[in-house]
């Protein structure tokens, strides 16, 4: 018997309880037989006197968003909702969103469940409620994650700052600094504070399940809540069309499932539908790929101090310049950028560190699983690298080793152009189409 197995025998509901509003924020409650979980969120005050009805369906959909990262330490079959409502085709919603969202995670502890099997919600009242967004709506809400994608954002959207608020989920200095960098100070910046409850990391101490969880949707739905009580008309993420590849050939497994066009989508209908309507949930560079996004970012060299991505790293700030998403940003930088200056932001030359191969094998070979984290198509890499060495060898200086040997045995490398590329696929709003293609156009023009 697997362990997946096991504990679903063992543990056969998990219980979304309910919600706690108060000035200082919000909390959830869900349970899995003995075991009791409370997250929580710290929100500014002046946000905490708007809480209306429409608002505190968003907070439940939070704790919708919220659960799944508690729930996947034991799967149990069941999954009751206590609390708010949800219709037959809400809880369908779900479902789809948290068996998406979980693909990496299942891959990784060897679960092969079916979808209409791994769980079944039962809301406890399945009434369903209409809610209106009656406030008066303008501006731009934009999540600021601290990495070059919030930052070409921010840049792109620079003649709208005016009426814009920067959004940042635990604000860290790299969050901080990117946001005060694009110049917003910190009366212009929504910081909630967001605490995962310690029994969660009993749990996984204690041998039960753990892995990815498609935290991007706890971003929508908190943002969305910013941006109600804030009165925005616009939630601008960043998220790229590249985003959209699946990490394991041939399948559907994505890390950044909930950063997929596919969500955005499902994400739009569902806030249309059942949180109010009136915002518009987009992402500004869904037209684009990492590569042109890359182009665009090293303009603007000022951000090179700050701007930080790296997941083990993001505690301190720092890149740890050892995993592979570290090293996806270097090499992909490395088009665009002298090795001089990419140590003096990464520390070190990875590129050249033959115990990276591994990394970056799977960055570039179609027959090895692309690493687990936020990186661009191989296709892009690919071709990230090709410009990599065409700038070194125009300068004289030497091509870094694992890119020399690619290219040595991969002679036919150019084979994909990503810098006339443009994803009709997308949310964008018409205004602001032409400020997405004038950033493709440059792309194309620094080839």
């Amino acid at each position: 018997m697997t362990l997946y197995d096991k504990l679903r025998q063992e543990h056969k509901e998990f219980i979304y309880h309910g919600y706690s509003i108060d000035e200082d924020g919000f909390s959830f409650h869900f349970s899995i037989d003995e075991y009791h979980f409370y997250p929580s969120w710290k929100c500014p005050r002046q946000l905490m006197t708007n809480i209306d009805h429409v608002a505190e369906n968003i907070i439940f959909s939070i704790g919708m968003a919220e659960l799944v990262s508690y729930w996947k330490c034991a799967c149990p079959p069941i999954v009751r909702v206590n609390c708010g409502t949800l219709s037959e085709e809400q809880c369908k919603w779900w479902k789809k969103l948290y068996f998406g969202g979980l693909g990496e995670f299942f891959y990784k502890n060897g679960i092969t469940p079916d979808f209409d099997s791994f769980m079944t919600i039962l809301p406890q009242n399945t009434q369903g409620a209409s809610y209106t967004c009656d406030k008066s709506l303008s501006g731009f809400l934009i999540p600021v994650g601290g990495g070059k994608d919030s930052i070409v954002t921010l840049e792109l959207l620079r003649g709208y700052k005016d009426d814009t608020l920067c959004y940042i989920i635990n604000p860290r200095g790299a969050t901080m600094g990117c946001a005060h960098t694009a110049g917003y100070s910190d009366d212009k910046i929504i910081g909630l504070r967001r605490s995962i409850d310690k029994e969660l990391l009993a749990r996984n101490a204690a041998g039960w399940l753990n892995g990815h969880t498609p935290f991007s949707a706890v971003v929508a739905f908190s943002a969305f809540l910013a941006a109600y009580l804030c009165g925005k008309k616009y939630i601008t993420l960043s998220n790229e069309s590249s985003a959209n590849e699946a990490n394991v050939s041939g399948t559907s497994i994505n890390h950044q499932y909930s950063k997929s066009t596919e969500f955005e989508r499902d994400f739009r209908e569902y806030a249309q539908k059942y949180l109010g309507g009136g915002i518009e949930y987009f992402s500004l560079l869904r037209p684009l790929n990492e590569y042109q996004i890359a182009a665009e970012f090293v303009r603007h060299k000022e951000y090179f101090s700050v701007f930080q991505s790296c997941n083990l790293g993001s505690k301190t700030d720092t890149w740890c310049a050892a995993c592979a998403k570290c090293l996806y940003v270097y090499v992909l930088l490395s088009a665009f950028l002298d090795d001089k200056t990419l140590v003096g932001i990464f520390g070190r030359n990875m590129a050249d560190d033959e115990e990276m191969s591994g990394m970056f094998d799977g960055l570039v070979y179609d027959n090895v699983d692309k690493p687990f984290e936020c990186v661009g198509t191989k296709s892009e890499v690919r071709y990230a690298i090709y410009r990599a060495a065409r700038l070194r060898e125009s300068r004289g200086e030497p091509v870094p080793r694992l890119i020399s040997r690619y290219i040595e045995q991969n002679p036919d490398i150019k084979q994909y152009d990503p810098t006339a590329y443009f994803d009709t696929d997308n949310f964008v709003p018409t205004e602001l189409i032409g400020i997405v293609k004038s950033a493709a156009k440059r792309a194309e023009e620094e080839k």
